[in-house]
């Protein structure tokens, strides 16, 4: 990207976002229009991969902390494309920017295109690598492959050398050329006078080379869109909704450039038994009121294994937690957490026979002992 591209590109715009969005709603915004014109959801539809590439090219500008320092100094200090300086006599004239990158004679290189050629960390005479954009991406696991982990293949679209040329943009039985005007260094010294900036070449586009007779797949560009499946390992106890980054995995660099990170959304399944409270599980277990009474030894179902036996206390209270240890979810250190089980006492809908006698026997004998008594007696007091 040259200087030039920083000041007439407004990425904020792009993205539709205020100049002082933080990062986080920077990627938020990035993330719903990715998913809106990604490639894969608008087959055949051009403008929404054109409108794709755009997103994407902006948000690899204002995701990255000091590329968007430097951009938002670039349009300051220009203005976006042109700024007002005065003329002889105070006279005040429109200077554009893009005067800074036409040929003049007797243009040379230092000045004000050394302080640029820092600025945008771009070489004043051969192309440097680029690192390849970061790319997003979504996955559903059950309850059971979030506890355990799980390798999931996923299908992404980035971009990519095409395959056809192999990144050259010529087309098969041709090879490019290299481009006269920049001597294949893929950028150019333009300069006005004592001032010099360095802009890619505009013969060659910045590649270095000229293709005379194009790949028809890439139409000349050397880069096209790139389907892959990768197997990739979801961590185990991963969280529903967690972001899992995935170092080196994204879209592939340009001239030898680093390729970028995938991002991992991860959905999790509900489960029609148990639950999940950080690296512990949960579940619901009912018992009977004389269970609750008397106490006694319960068996309790596990997510993986066998089921587990819990002593129910005497006298034990509805929504009573009682630990099944080492039953949970699995940590990043390969250990287990805990599963966690709530007692619901059940009350029996119908009552008959020798139950219902026993029971009515049971609240004559248990008439005096009134479990609201210290209701009314708080009230009293108060």
């Amino acid at each position: 990207m040259s200087a030039k591209d920083y000041v007439e590109k407004d990425y904020y715009k792009v993205l539709g976002v205020p100049k002082d969005a933080t990062t986080a709603e920077i990627k938020k915004t990035y993330r719903k229009l990715a998913r809106e014109f990604h490639p894969d959801a608008n087959k055949g539809d051009t403008k929404a991969e054109d409108r794709f590439k755009d997103i994407s090219e902006a948000y690899d500008v204002l995701s990255d902390d000091k590329r968007r320092k430097e951009y938002d100094e670039a349009r300051s200090l220009f203005g976006a494309g042109g700024y007002r300086a005065g003329g002889p006599g105070g006279s005040t004239g429109s200077f554009d920017f893009g005067d800074l990158f036409n040929s003049a004679p007797g243009g040379g290189g230092g000045g004000i295109g050394d302080v640029f050629g820092g600025l945008f960390n771009r070489g004043t005479r051969q192309a440097q690598p680029r690192r390849g954009a970061d790319v997003e991406t979504e996955v559903t696991l059950s309850f059971e492959e979030a506890v355990d982990g799980a390798t999931v293949p996923l299908r992404m679209t980035s971009q990519a050398p095409c395959r056809v040329c192999s990144g050259t943009g010529a087309k098969a039985g041709t090879t490019p050329r290299v481009c006269p005007t920049c001597v294949g260094a893929g950028t150019v010294s333009r300069g006005q006078g004592a001032f010099a900036l360095s802009e890619p070449c505009r013969d060659c586009k910045g590649r270095g080379m000229l293709v005379d007779d194009p790949c028809t797949v890439c139409h000349g560009s050397g880069r096209a869109s790139s389907a892959r499946t990768m197997q990739v390992r979801i961590p185990a106890g991963v969280q529903h909704d967690q972001r899992i980054r995935l170092k080196g995995k994204g879209a592939q660099g340009e001239r030898g450039g680093q390729p970028g990170d995938l991002y991992v959304t991860v959905h999790v399944d509900p489960h029609p038994v148990f639950g999940r409270k950080g690296d512990n599980l949960t579940v619901t277990v009912p018992v009977s009121f004389p269970e609750a009474a008397l106490g006694g030894t319960i068996e309790v179902p596990t997510l993986a294994g066998p089921p587990v036996k819990l002593r129910l206390p005497a006298g034990s209270a509805n929504g009573l937690t009682l630990r099944a240890r080492g039953k949970g979810a699995t940590r990043k250190d390969g250990t287990r957490g805990d599963l966690l089980v709530t007692v619901e006492v059940t009350v029996p809908k119908l009552v008959e026979g020798d139950a219902l006698t026993a029971l009515e026997q049971y609240r004559e004998a248990t008439a005096s002992d009134d479990p609201r008594a210290a209701l009314f007696r708080a009230t009293e007091g108060a």
